[in-house]
């Protein structure tokens, strides 16, 4: 695969390019959105660049040139992004240790730390390609390029094929990080009863197949991103949380609930053991909700990376606001688990539409997901769906929201907007959670999915990893 070609002249083709972008950024960031003509003028021209990129043999005449502080800023803002998006990782960690029971905290860590070295080489190996074609197929429902990163060709190119604006490593490793995180939102939901050589083998192929064909559907310019009004997913409200959350809900439906959460029909809370946990991985995934959203900018277009910044916040902040003050009302205490949850289920509501909503939207759209997320983690207790963080409500049912969000109060809004929204919401959801459901069925036929009952009661740290989180205050069969 031969990305780079004819240096001298696409030096110059790419320093005009990012010369033209630093004049128009400014009037992109208050536009938040372009007409679909500019997007796609847009589009051809950066492509037109990236196919004459220069290669590093042309360094130091790039290093002179116009637009080379311009591109050094984008990519060293991407590579920040990259960087907060990987610290969620840590976020995800502690937030599903702390709403769990102390036997299974060994494994949930486990998990939360292997999860990102899968999805990093499986993405590398496998899905970059899938996910971001040079080629179309299918009418736009499938795309491939070749596999990963391809290791054995020449990419010492400068620019990605992709988006002329950072360079290609760049743009592999901010994208990587978001194919992680899919199989991340599923391990929450299924925690404290699935084994783990079954979970792994899940998260390999989810990450592998799953979110990169659903994903080259709008970002690999497939046939959502091809509507007659195109699908809008900022940052991945569907494409990422909604492949997470219905990924989750397959799982917790082929496993089954824990032992002893419902019982002569009733739901038997089981709480999680570290408050403090669960409260500072929230605020570590805020945090790195700057890079998720801010980084999706695709640049460090200064007016528009800012106004996503103060829509993210500000949907969070109304998301745990109003999840405290319904959660307050409804279950007669003020609920702190509900009020986490509730920041992120702003977080996931704004992700699709960040760069497109005022600040005043953006705080509606938080607050309704924030009550939102009450009334779904309620209303999947009473069908017995155990979930034990909450991620099947805060991810999928909010990333719905989300998406929808988009159609109703962005800059794009209208009846033919939401109609897409509706498609790819409908389309995207059920892709994966069929992918999902028949791989989860398939690894319980063939592996086993879930441990023993025994297993279970005693705690998968033994079990499983012949471990303990906290050998010196809690026994191994604390329940």
């Amino acid at each position: 695969m031969k990305l780079w070609s004819k240096p001298t002249l696409g030096l110059l083709k790419l320093t005009g390019v990012l010369a033209m972008l630093a004049l128009a950024l400014p009037s992109y960031g208050q536009d938040a959105a372009p007409a679909a003509e500019a997007a796609a003028a847009a589009a051809a021209t950066v492509a037109e660049a990236a196919a004459e990129a220069p290669a590093f043999a042309d360094l130091a005449a790039f290093q002179e040139s116009p637009g080379y502080a311009l591109f050094t800023a984008n990519n060293l803002w991407m590579m920040l992004a990259t960087g907060l998006v990987f610290i969620m990782h840590l976020g995800f960690a502690t937030v599903e240790t702390g709403l769990t029971r102390s036997k299974n905290t060994v494994n949930i860590l486990f998990k939360n730390t292997i999860i990102p070295c899968i999805g990093l080489l499986s993405y590398a190996l496998v899905g970059f390609n899938l996910m971001y074609p040079g080629a179309d197929y299918a009418g736009g429902w499938f795309g491939f390029a070749g596999f990963g990163l391809g290791f054995a060709d020449d990419v010492s190119g400068l620019t990605s094929v992709y988006n002329a604006g950072y360079t290609y490593w760049t743009d592999f490793l901010f994208q990587g990080m978001f194919a992680a995180t899919a199989a991340t939102i599923v391990s929450g939901a299924v925690a404290e009863r699935i084994k783990l050589s079954s979970f792994l083998v899940f998260s390999v192929i989810f990450v592998s197949v799953c979110y990169p064909i659903t994903g080259m559907w709008k970002w690999g310019n497939g046939w959502l991103n091809n509507l007659e009004t195109p699908f809008y997913d900022f940052a991945g409200s569907t494409l990422v949380h909604l492949v997470g959350g219905v990924g989750a809900l397959a799982g917790v439906i082929v496993l089954g609930p824990r032992l002893g959460k419902y019982k002569d029909g009733k739901m038997f809370p089981m709480l999680g053991h570290s408050m403090p946990l669960a409260t500072i991985g929230v605020f570590l995934l805020w945090l790195g909700w700057f890079g998720f959203n801010g980084g999706s900018v695709l640049s460090a277009n200064p007016a528009l990376t800012s106004l996503v910044l103060v829509t993210t916040s500000l949907a969070a902040a109304a998301g745990g606001l109003v999840a405290a003050l319904v959660s307050w009302i409804v279950i007669k205490k003020p609920d702190l688990s509900m009020t986490l949850n509730g920041i992120l289920a702003g977080l996931v509501g704004i992700t699709a539409g960040a760069d497109q909503m005022s600040p005043f939207n953006a705080v509606v759209i938080g607050a309704i997901a924030g009550s939102i997320v009450v009334f779904a983690v309620l209303f999947f207790d009473k069908l017995k769906i155990d979930d034990p963080v909450g991620a099947i409500s805060v991810h999928g049912v909010c990333g719905i929201w989300g998406t929808l969000a988009v159609g109703i109060f962005g800059s794009l809004a209208g009846g033919a907007q939401l109609v897409s929204q509706i498609k790819g919401v409908v389309s995207v959801g059920l892709f994966a959670f069929v992918f999902a459901f028949a791989l989860f069925y398939v690894i319980k036929l063939t592996m086993g999915l879930r441990v023993s009952k025994e297993e279970e009661i005693e705690g998968l740290d033994i079990g499983e990893h012949g471990n303990e989180a906290y050998p010196d205050f809690t026994a191994s069969t604390h329940k």
